[in-house]
C-alpha cells in the first residue's frame, strides 16, 4: 500500500473518531465561524454542516426522514414553493428538492445498521474512557466484610491459649500407609531447611514447627520402608496401634480447628446477607465453605520463603498435618496451594471477598435458595474485579482475577479429601470434635 493510501486511512479514521465524539444525532462537522449563519433551505440558523450543506437541525433531520421514506414527495401546485422557516412544512416535495439543490448528498445518510454500529461504538469508548469506580453498595459490602473478618479472625492468635499442646512424634501405622503413591516427605519442601530434629516429646507449642521424626523407616508413616514387612505381622500390629496414640498432633491440631471454626460460624451471623437466608440453607453453606475460608485465613499467615505458617506466637509446618494423620493426597495440593495464593500478593479486601464468594456458593449439598445465593454470588464476583481494576496497577492486574477464581476452583477439590481423611483419622484415633465432624459429615444437623 502506499504512502498515499495509508495517510488516506489515517485521515478516514481520524475523522470517524472525530464523528464519533459528535451527538448522537448529529452528522457532520460543525463550523468554527462564531457569526450566524443562515440554513440553505428554511433560512433558519445553522449550527454545522449536514450532509455536505450548511443546514439547520429542522432540516437536516428532514432530510434523513425523506432519505428513508419509500415513497416520493408530490408538490400541490407547480413546484415552485417558497421555503422559508415559517412555511418550511407546507410542502415537503419543494423542501427536499431544495435539500438536494444546495448540495445534500442522500449517500452520506447512515442506514439503520450503521447508526447502530455507530452508537455501539460511542458506548464502548465512553466505557473506556470513564474511569472504573466502585459503586456505593460495592464498597458497603467491602467494609462490611472487612468488619466481620477483623472482628473474627485475629493474625496474632493472641487469644489462642488454653488448649492440647502440640506433640512433634509420630508413631508408625503401617494400616495408613498406601503403596500405590509414592513416599510423601513434606521435609524435602522446606526451602529453609529449617526442620530439625525433635525429643520423644515436644510439648511447648513455641519450640521449632518442623520437627524431622520421618526420618527414619520405624517413625515414618509414609516411608516405603515401611511395606517391607508381612502382611501376617502387619495385622498382629493393628491392634496394638488401635490402642496406642498413633497421630500425636491430632489433638493440638484438633483443637485449633475447632477454633477457626467457631471464628468462621461468627464471621457468617455477622453478614447481613447470610442471616437473611433459611438456617438450613446457612448450615449448608458453612457445610461447605469452612475448610476453603480456613485455609484463606491461613494463607493470610503463611510465609511462602520458610513455608511456615506464622500463627503469633505459634508456628506450624505441613508436617504438622502429618503428625495429625493427613494424608499426600490432601497436602501435596494444599501445600502448593498456599504458596500460589500467596505469591498473589493479595490485599485484605481481596482476601474477605473471596471468604464471602467461598461461603455464598450456590452449589452446595442441600442449598434450596439457589437463584439467590447465585446472585449474592455474581455480585461478589464482580465487585472482587472491580476491585482489582481500580486499586490495582501494573500489568499484574489484567491476570490477578482470574488467578484469584482458579484458586477458589482448586480449593473446591481439596474439601471432599479433607472431609474423607478426616472420617479416617477418627477412625483410627476417635480424637476428632463433634463440631469438625459435623462439617465433614454430609448429612444436615440443625444444632450445627
Amino acid at each position: 500500500m502506499s504512502k498515499k493510501a495509508t495517510g488516506a486511512v489515517t485521515i478516514r479514521e481520524a475523522l470517524t473518531r472525530q464523528n464519533e465524539e459528535d451527538e448522537e444525532d448529529e452528522e457532520g462537522m460543525v463550523t468554527d465561524d462564531e457569526e450566524p449563519r443562515a440554513c440553505g433551505v428554511c433560512g433558519d440558523l445553522a449550527k454545522g454542516y449536514h450532509f455536505n450543506a450548511l443546514t439547520c437541525e429542522g432540516c437536516k433531520g428532514f432530510f434523513r426522514r425523506a432519505i428513508k421514506r419509500s415513497t416520493q414527495f408530490r408538490c400541490p401546485l407547480l413546484n415552485k414553493c417558497s421555503i422559508t422557516k415559517n412555511n418550511r412544512r407546507s410542502c415537503q416535495a419543494c423542501r427536499f428538492r431544495k435539500c438536494q439543490a444546495i448540495g445534500m448528498r442522500k449517500e452520506m445518510v447512515m442506514s439503520e445498521e450503521e447508526v447502530l454500529e455507530r452508537r455501539i461504538r460511542i458506548k464502548k469508548k465512553k466505557m473506556i474512557d470513564t474511569p472504573i469506580q466502585l459503586s456505593s453498595q460495592q464498597n458497603e459490602t467491602i467494609q462490611e466484610l472487612l468488619c466481620g473478618h477483623r472482628s473474627t479472625f485475629d493474625s496474632t492468635f493472641s487469644s489462642f491459649s488454653g488448649f492440647r499442646p502440640m506433640d512433634r512424634i509420630i508413631l508408625s501405622v503401617s494400616e495408613y500407609n498406601q503403596p500405590t503413591r509414592e513416599p510423601f516427605n513434606p521435609l524435602s519442601n522446606c526451602p529453609t531447611n529449617i526442620c530439625t530434629k525433635t525429643s520423644k516429646s515436644v510439648t511447648d507449642p513455641t519450640t521449632s514447627p518442623c520437627a524431622n521424626s520421618l526420618s527414619s523407616s520405624s517413625s515414618s508413616s509414609y516411608s516405603s520402608s515401611s511395606f517391607c514387612g508381612s502382611c501376617e505381622k502387619q495385622e498382629n500390629q493393628q491392634e496394638e496401634v488401635r490402642k496406642s496414640t498413633v497421630f500425636t498432633a491430632l489433638p493440638h491440631v484438633t483443637d485449633l480447628t475447632t477454633y477457626m471454626i467457631h471464628d468462621i460460624i461468627s464471621f457468617a451471623k455477622s453478614l447481613q446477607d447470610f442471616r437473611s437466608l433459611t438456617m438450613g440453607d446457612q448450615i449448608a453453606l458453612l457445610k461447605g465453605a469452612t475448610f476453603e475460608i480456613m485455609q484463606i485465613r491461613f494463607n493470610m499467615v503463611f510465609n511462602a520463603k520458610t513455608s511456615i505458617w506464622e500463627c503469633g506466637h505459634i508456628t506450624y509446618c505441613i508436617d504438622d498435618a502429618v503428625r495429625a494423620g493427613f494424608q499426600p493426597l490432601l497436602l501435596e495440593p494444599l501445600f502448593k496451594f498456599h504458596h500460589t495464593l500467596r505469591k498473589l500478593g493479595l490485599q485484605e479486601e481481596e482476601y474477605v471477598l473471596m471468604q464471602a464468594m467461598s461461603l455464598f456458593s450456590p452449589d452446595r449439598p442441600g442449598v434450596q435458595q439457589h437463584s439467590v445465593i447465585d446472585e449474592l454470588h455474581e455480585n461478589l464476583a464482580l465487585t472482587l474485579k472491580t476491585w482489582i481494576d481500580c486499586k490495582r496497577t501494573g500489568p499484574e492486574r489484567h491476570l490477578l482475577y482470574p488467578k484469584v477464581m482458579s484458586c477458589l476452583t482448586e480449593m473446591r477439590t481439596m474439601t471432599e479429601e479433607y472431609s474423607k481423611q478426616v472420617l479416617q483419622i477418627q477412625d483410627i484415633q476417635p480424637d476428632i470434635s463433634p463440631l469438625i465432624l459435623e462439617v465433614v459429615s454430609k448429612n444436615s444437623c440443625d444444632d450445627f
